[in-house]
């Protein structure tokens, strides 16, 4: 398809210049990404670049303000190297990988969320998944490369430009214009995170890989005597399930009639059953930690992608096994700054209540938030907690923390059961008290709470004005406030 043919179908953006970009480039584990050349189209005027690594200058060879629309799939990677080359990053970024999530998301899919796979959900034809490996393979093998072999990277290069220019015009009816930015203002945001990375303590780091065996025959001998569920480093499930039986404790099993040792059930159960979580943490250890592939760079830091709303609730979904926050928590200790430097560890707190309590308008769920904890004001207002309850009641906190979640995400009874170690008779009894003390919100939230980012029918104040404001006040939802 020529551009010209696509410029009927780019009325709906209202940007002066339409770029379509896409970066080839190498980047060996925990290491930022070395460019290797670059493919551009502008899809109004039908410009095209091709540049090559030597070619590369101090600024971009297109326009980056606000009056340029900066295409590209998967936006970290592309801004991942305007940052390597010290180039100004877009203002304006639409990711349509971000947008093929958004309008995917949740459906039964055969066609995953690549470049390639995105094309076949369309419709649209595309180079084979052969020939796009083998490509891959020639760049990341590095340099020298012969004139064929720079022409053919360009020429591979240029087809995925090619392919945005197509997917473009057929994603956009089902692009939401005003939210997009956003989307690709944290994928811009996700690519500041991975080439900063995360510092680690290399001397420890190194020490634990040297002896990790031992660490781990150590580890089943502290943690197994008050289990008796291991012989030798094996995992036993018959054992397991005697002592299951000698603690009363009910587990989940497969269709065959075996138990379920799942890492998600095993999460699950140690929640409910916290005699369960040291256990857990020791298979991880055995099973899914190998330190060798930590992804740390020459420089300390572990960076890898972080995979942005790859997660069926549209969070991060980076590596368990190259991301340091991956692993058991206890690795974290790994993370040191340098010499002269601090690290501050922030986390939202309660925030998918606070959505739910500003969009719901429900006055009960908004006191609860504003409590400072949410879920054991929910477990007062339902009677299950005394009302000057601390966090000392942390068995009736979690159950209730995971009732609200498990409401708001649609959970049915019997998983919820599952979840808080429950029959599933007590599990609709608390989905019940959920709907009684915070009704609004309950209805709201069976209805797709989180699909529904406005307040009323109005936009929120913050993608209009650029701020934010206090949850619960007028500004927040326009007139009228909460």
């Amino acid at each position: 398809m020529a551009i010209e043919e696509l410029r009927p179908g780019l009325d709906a953006l209202f940007y002066a210049q339409i770029w379509a970009v896409d970066f080839e480039f190498i980047a060996e584990p925990g290491e930022n990404p070395e460019p290797v050349c670059l493919v551009a189209w502008e899809l109004r005027s039908g410009q095209k670049l091709r540049v090559w690594r030597e070619q590369f200058g101090s600024v971009p060879p297109y326009p980056t303000g606000a009056d340029t629309l900066f295409v590209c799939y998967y936006a970290s990677a592309e801004i991942s190297c305007h940052l390597a080359l010290g180039w100004p990053v877009p203002e304006r970024v639409l990711d349509l990988f971000a947008e093929f999530r958004n309008h995917t998301n949740g459906m039964n899919t055969v066609s995953g969320a690549s470049l390639l796979l995105a094309l076949a959900h369309f419709g649209l034809d595309s180079i084979g998944t052969t020939e796009k490996e083998d490509m891959r393979s020639l760049i990341l093998r590095g340099g020298p490369w012969s004139d064929s072999e720079r022409t053919a990277i360009l020429d591979y290069c240029e087809s995925d430009v090619a392919a945005l220019a197509r997917l473009l015009p057929a994603m956009l009816p089902r692009i939401d214009l005003a939210r997009a930015p956003l989307r690709g203002r944290f994928m811009v945001a996700a690519a500041s995170i991975e080439r900063n990375g995360v510092p680690i303590d290399i001397v420890t780091l190194n020490r634990l890989k040297m002896h990790w065996f031992d660490i781990q025959n150590e580890l089943i001998a502290e943690i197994d005597a008050n289990y008796g569920v291991f012989e030798g480093r094996t995992f036993k499930a018959d054992r397991f399930a005697a002592w299951l039986v000698r603690h009363d404790i009910p587990w989940p099993r497969l269709e065959s009639g075996r138990l379920d040792l799942g890492d998600n059930t095993f999460r699950d159960m140690a929640r409910a059953h916290p005699a369960v979580a040291p256990l857990r943490e020791l298979r991880a250890a055995l099973s899914g930690m190998r330190l060798s592939d930590l992804a740390v760079g020459r420089d300390g830091r572990n960076r890898t992608i972080l995979s942005a709303f790859r997660a069926r609730t549209g969070r991060n979904q980076p590596s368990n096994t190259k991301f340091i926050f991956g692993p058991s928590v206890w690795l974290r200790g790994l993370i040191q700054p340098p010499l002269g430097y601090g690290i501050a560890y922030i986390d939202w707190q309660q925030q998918e209540f606070g959505i739910a309590a500003a969009l719901s308008r429900d006055p009960l769920m908004m006191e609860a938030y504003r409590s400072g904890d949410p879920y054991l004001a929910f477990a007062k207002q339902a009677g299950a907690a005394p009302v000057d309850a601390t966090k000392v009641h942390k068995a009736v906190r979690d159950q209730f923390k995971s009732t609200v979640l498990a409401v708001q995400y649609g959970m049915g009874a019997e998983a919820l059961a599952q979840r808080i170690g429950q029959p599933p008779i007590r599990a609709r009894e608390a989905d019940n008290l959920f709907s009684r003390c915070l009704t609004r919100a309950r209805g709201l939230s069976r209805s797709g709470i989180f699909q529904n980012l406005g307040c009323g029918s109005r936009p929120p104040a913050a993608l209009v004005r650029g701020t934010l404001v206090d949850l619960f006040s007028s500004a927040a939802c326009g007139e009228g406030g909460v």
